[in-house]
């Protein structure tokens, strides 16, 4: 039996659901100017997955890659929302 699949798609599940908490933290704490810090994690996790022989590692480096230059386009999202009044603006800006 071969379970590399199911942990992949786990751990992917998991990547990415506890990448939404951090970007609206991120929004509220710091803004949407925090997005080159999204663009080095994803270029670094990218990068590294192309260099890890593991394919379970190689695969979770990619999708926490790509989930982080995701992450930029829902920083700027989110940044939208607040703007709406979808979620609470933090009180010194």
């Amino acid at each position: 039996m071969n379970i590399n699949g199911a942990v992949i798609g786990l751990a992917t599940f998991a990547i990415i659901g506890v990448f939404h908490p951090v970007v609206i933290k991120t929004e509220y704490y710091f803004g949407a100017r925090f997005w080159p810090v999204f663009l080095l994690a994803g270029i670094a996790g990218i990068t590294g997955s192309l260099f890890v022989e593991n394919t379970i590692i190689s695969a979770l480096l990619g999708v926490f890659g790509f989930s982080a230059l995701w992450s930029i386009r829902e920083l700027h999202e989110q940044t939208r929302r607040v703007e709406k009044g979808w979620f609470p603006k933090k009180p010194s800006r």
